[in-house]
């Protein structure tokens, strides 16, 4: 049994553009057109591919049909630049799925795809999860390469170290006077509303349990973006841990020990020019502005082996 490329695309222009109607607005066919496209793979395959909920979601089966169909995409690129078929020539662009988390994208991430862009006919499409979760994506098939905070290769990866994330906490200069004017001690802690990310981030109860104070009960807000996050500490809503590259001169430290969250690049395992020459810049880039680590060569894996995520913000 052989999978068509175009039925596979067509599955994987279903999931992410969310339904049938947009899938049929970007590949210029008809909605019946998508739906039959659909019916037909199913038929073939003999599995439900796709859930029809709003956004559409893959099912096991449909998320090893998109990995198959994203390799298709991409090694097909590969090749019609290699003869020599460039943007200029006819080539289509290419969109390419990432997953990064938040304090990534707020710091260093973007300058790096917008140097890609410039040079290639990529359309980045961007998934923000928390590093501890992108690693999921790639399994699914959902993205080609992702910035997580797993060191041990997901089943059909390699993995290349970046560098490290170092978070303080910090606060308001009027926020530290009102809660902290006896020192930040256990009991002001315990008191002293905090600032979260989402409700999978526990960096801020990392801190706490190191400073002895347990998380449970300490008043806190929930602002899930990451520059909002840091306006939210520099507005005085609450103390927070603050990645260092974000740190403003109008905050003071709390003190306490700094958390570092070590970031590795994984990317499919798949002989892609296009796909190397991306991890290369975004890892020249961590590199100089996260500091290197000790570099040692990708770690392939043949299974999919994942130890407990730190506990960190995305």
């Amino acid at each position: 049994m052989r999978i068509d490329p175009h039925l596979a695309a067509t599955l994987a222009a279903i999931v992410d553009e969310g339904t049938l109607d947009a899938a049929s607005r970007r590949l210029r066919i008809t909605p019946s057109a998508v739906s039959q496209r659909l019916k037909t793979l199913e038929q073939q395959l003999g599995r439900i591919l796709v859930v029809r909920t709003k956004p559409a979601r893959l099912t096991q089966a449909g998320e090893a049909v998109v990995r198959l169909a994203r390799q298709v995409a991409l090694l097909e690129h590969d090749a019609l630049v290699g003869v020599g078929i460039d943007d200029a020539g006819g080539a289509p662009r290419i969109s390419v799925p990432l997953a990064v988390n938040a304090d990534s994208m707020a710091t260093w991430f973007l300058a790096p795809l917008a140097r890609l862009s410039a040079g290639h006919g990529i359309d980045f499409d961007l998934h923000r999860d928390d590093q501890n979760f992108t690693a999921r994506l790639l399994e699914s098939g959902t993205v080609m390469a992702a910035v997580t905070s797993e060191e041990t290769p997901v089943a059909g990866c390699s993995a290349t170290p970046l560098g490290v994330l170092e978070y303080r906490a910090m606060a308001e200069p009027a926020f530290a006077e009102r809660w902290f004017s006896k020192g930040v001690t256990a009991t002001a802690l315990a008191s002293a509303p905090f600032v979260d990310f989402d409700r999978r981030d526990t960096l801020q109860h990392e801190w706490l349990r190191a400073m002895s104070v347990s998380e449970d009960g300490v008043p806190r807000h929930y602002v899930p973006a990451s520059h909002d996050y840091a306006l939210a500490v520099e507005l005085g809503l609450g103390w927070g841990m603050l990645p260092v590259l974000q740190d403003s001169a109008g905050l003071v430290p709390l003190g306490g020990p700094a958390l570092r969250v070590e970031l590795f690049w994984q990317q499919w395992n798949l002989r892609s020019e296009l796909l190397d020459t991306i991890a290369e810049e975004i890892a020249a880039e961590a590199h100089r502005v996260l500091g290197r680590r000790s570099v040692t060569p990708p770690r392939k894996s043949r299974a999919s082996r994942r130890p407990p995520g730190r506990a960190a913000a995305g």
